[in-house]
Formats: C-alpha cells, structure tokens, sequence
C-alpha cells in the first residue's frame, strides 16, 4: 500500500509544528486474504470456528448419556423431567437477566440458552443420580459437568468473538505481562536509546475530574518516544474496544502489538502514542462512552484520559495529532468523542460501530444509559450533535465496516468438507455485537449515516466494506491497515511500503 509522506520530518523531531499542509493520505483497503467466515486469521487453535468448539460439546452429551443408562424406568419419568425443567427454568432467567439488564444489545444466539439449560440440569443429575449409581456412571457425570459448562463458554465466546483462540483465552486467564510491558520506573533508565520495539506501560489515569472508577489502562510508547534527552511530542491515538472489555483487550484479543512492532520497525520506530483506555470500568458494563447512570464514562475519557497522557509523557495537545480507534461499540465511541470533541480529536476509525450509543431500542437505550433522559440521548447522538455543531475543520474519519459473509459451498470455512450457514435473526430485535451473521440494525447503514451526514459539515470521511464476521481478527486487520493512514495524518513520515 502506498501512502503518501507528508512534509519530510526526522525521527529525532516526530512530531513536527503544524499538521502538514498536503491533502490527507486515500484511505486504507483492509486486507481480505485468509478471511474465515468469522471473520478470523488463523494464529493457534480456534476456538470460534473449526473442530475444538464441537468435540467439547459431543463429548458433554457422551459423558452424560453414560451417566444415565441403566437406570429404572421411575427414575427417567421423574427424577430426570425435574433437572430438565430446572435447566429449562435456569436458561430462561440468564436470558431474563441479560435482557433486563441490556448486557448486549444483539440477541444471544438459542443455542446459547440450550447449553446454559444443559449445564444446570447436568449438575442437578448429579445429585439426584449419585445414591443409585455405579462407579463409572459416578466418573463420567463428574467429567460431564466441567464439559457442559465449557460447551456454555465456548458458545458464548462465539457470540461476541471474544477470545479467538485457546493460546489468547489461556494469556487473559493466566494475566501474564502484555508483550513489551514494563514499570513506569524503567522509563527514565531508557532515554537517549532506540529500544527495538516499544513499550507498555500500566498507568493510573485517575478519577479526579470524571469519578468513574476504571481498571488499570495502557500507554504504549513507541521507539522513538525515548529518543533524545526528553519525550518528543508524539501524536496520540486512543483506543477503544467493544462491549464487552479489558482496557488489554486490543493486545490480548486482538493481538495487534506484532503488527505495531513491524510498522515502527518499517518506518524508524516512529509511530503514535497509544493509550488503552476503559471505557466500561467493568467486564460488563455497557457505557458507550456516555455519560449517564452506568458511569461518567465520557468525562473520564475527555477529562482524566487526554490531560493525564499529555501531562505524564509529553504527548501533543493539538487536536489535529490525536485520534479515536474504536471496535464495535468503540467504534461508535470513536465517531461521538471526535464529533463532541473537535477541540480534543481530529481524526477517528469507527470499525464496525453503530450509528449511535446502543443498549437495545432507543426506549431501552435513554433508559438504560441516561436514566430516562431524552435530551441526554439527543446530547450524545453523533448525527444530532453535527447538525447542531455545524462546520468542522481539520476534522477526518475512517469507517471499516463488514457484510456477512456468503454461504460458503465445498472446500469452505475450515477446511474441506463444510457448508457455512450463518443464522438469521429478527432485525427487530437485534442490536450490536454478536456473531450471528447479519448485519445488526443498529449497524445497518450506520456508517453511510454518520458519513453522508459528516460530509455536510465538512468532515472528510471514507467507508470500506469487507465481507467478514464480527470479531477481533476483523477489527485488528482493520486497525492494522488504518495505522499508516492516521499516522501520516497526524504529521508523522510514514515510510512508503511496496
């Protein structure tokens, strides 16, 4: 991909005065080769697609049939029809719970719910079976219990395409260091050199303007930033993941660190400043970088966030060298900052996000995250707020949006031997998020929304569209071909790759 230099500038100076005067770089094309229909890259064992995820669910079904033969025939007209029936009773509360709740705003797949039910009831066999049976038939309802609740996990993953594979699950589990991590404490020991790779930093943003209370976040600093007797002033991108989150979720789930590291290497170890940031102050709660009754998310991403990066390292401050990447619902979190924020944003990717802050219907959204407040909702609407703003200058945006993949014939998704069939869903039901193979409504025609209505106001914006799946692999393969785009946007040189 070519991408045109802006005005010569030299790695010991990366961040030169003024945002350089020749028209913005075209914008990226995501790379489409090796696409799955879940929209992966195959990097280890996966475990949203292939034979890992069935074998863990025929092999729960196997240990508990084993479990229950050779039992007398009261036992199958009573005591199983009670544990099925508390199965039943517990999928249809966790189904309850996550829509009163408005945990996720697509629809969780049936097969989800089943797996929740054969969990319960398995555990409940257990119990009424134990008195009466063998030895073997004990072991393999022990075994069936761990293979019942990892069939639920793997399901669920799926949906929301969390973990890709087991090698990802296994790090997040394990909490090892992100690949480059060190202490703050080490940063003063490694100025005036030029590291190989960058480094991660875990950092303490505060609450003190915002009082949302967050989770440890992330400063990545790349090679050039310890070059010289003190920081040079870097741009800044702040990234934002989805729904469902850790503030390490772009390093661990998307692992995106080896796609930086060969870019800083191609290009004299010159990249932005990046700051991992949470949004959501927990695993499970929805903010959408609003503010509202789920937390001051968006006075602690403008407020704490932006004058702690540029405080601590040095960061520029001019709104024209720091950027918004968002996945899914940080992607609609990149469009509404930026637009909200011209002051503090010049520039954002929306990958795969909505065409505003989603936690069900709009009725179940000014409930959920504004308390019940209309004029909140219109506050933080990306397509309100433009019109009111009215012109925009210097301001830019990059829409990386997905359609489902096609039924894939012989030879498919895989491997040999397999047909693809992506469920439908009821499109008045469903919202964002989710691997259910539709384009969700809050997303449909979000992206020519926001841009169509951007353009009005001069913001300059482009949408690429790539068939895929709604997971970390698309949104790291977007991230990826977007970086040499923001960079040089941002007044960085960007090294013209072949």
């Amino acid at each position: 991909m070519d991408v045109p230099t802006p005005a010569p500038t030299t790695p010991a100076a990366p961040a030169p005065a003024a945002v350089p005067s020749v028209a913005p770089p075209p914008a990226p094309q995501l790379p489409s080769a090796n696409l799955n229909p879940y929209g992966g890259y195959r990097h280890g064992l996966s475990l949203l697609y292939g034979w890992l995820p069935l074998t863990i669910e025929i092999v729960a079904i196997v240990l508990l049939v084993i479990a229950l033969v050779r039992f007398r025939r009261s036992f199958w007209l009573i005591r199983v029809p009670i544990c099925v029936a508390l199965g039943v009773a517990a999928a249809f509360i966790a189904r309850g719970i996550m829509n009163n709740q408005g945990l996720a705003s697509d629809p969780a797949p049936v097969k989800l719910w089943i797996a929740v039910g054969a969990t319960v009831s398995a555990l409940a066999l257990i119990f009424v079976a134990w008195p009466g049976a063998r030895w073997w038939q004990r072991t393999a309802a022990i075994l069936a219990l761990p293979f019942a609740f990892a069939s639920s996990a793997v399901i669920l993953n799926q949906w929301v395409g969390y973990y890709p594979t087991v090698q990802s699950a296994w790090s997040a589990a394990t909490a090892g260091p992100l690949p480059h991590q060190t202490d703050m404490d080490a940063l003063a020991g490694m100025r005036n050199t030029k590291p190989a790779t960058g480094a991660v930093v875990p950092i303490d943003t505060g609450d003190a303007a915002s009082g949302f209370k967050h989770r440890t976040e992330y400063v990545y600093l790349p090679p050039a930033w310890f070059a010289g007797p003190t920081p040079p002033q870097l741009p800044v991108i702040m990234m934002i993941a989805g729904e469902f989150n850790t503030p390490a979720d772009w390093m661990r789930s998307g692992q995106i660190m080896p796609a930086v590291d060969k870019f800083t290497a191609a290009n004299n170890g010159v990249a932005p400043i990046m700051v991992f940031i949470d949004s959501s102050g927990s695993f499970n709660n929805d903010t959408e970088c609003v503010n509202g009754p789920r937390g001051q998310a968006a006075d602690h991403l403008t407020k704490d966030v932006v004058p702690y990066v540029e405080k601590t390292f040095n960061a520029a401050s001019d709104p024209a060298k720091w950027g918004v990447v968002g996945w899914s619902m940080g992607g609609t979190c990149a469009v509404d900052l930026t637009v909200m924020h011209p002051e503090l944003f010049g520039t954002f990717v929306d990958i795969a996000g909505d065409v505003s802050p989603t936690a069900g219907t709009k009725e179940q959204t000014v409930s959920r995250l504004y308390g019940g407040d209309n004029a909140a909702y219109d506050h933080f609407d990306p397509v309100t707020v433009m019109k009111a703003h009215g012109p925009y200058t210097g301001v830019a945006g990059l829409f990386d949006d997905l359609t489902p993949p096609k039924r894939q014939g012989k030879g498919g998704p895989g491997g040999p031997g397999g047909n693809f069939h992506m469920p439908k869903v009821d499109p008045s039901r469903s919202g964002v998020g989710g691997q259910d193979g539709e384009k969700d409504a809050g997303e449909v025609g979000a992206a020519e929304a926001l841009c169509n209505q951007g353009k009005q106001v001069g913001i300059d914006c482009t949408i690429h569209t790539t068939e895929g799946g709604h997971t970390w692999q698309f949104a790291a393969a977007a991230f990826t071909s977007s970086l040499p785009w923001m960079t040089a946007r941002m007044g960085l040189p960007v090294t013209t790759q072949q």
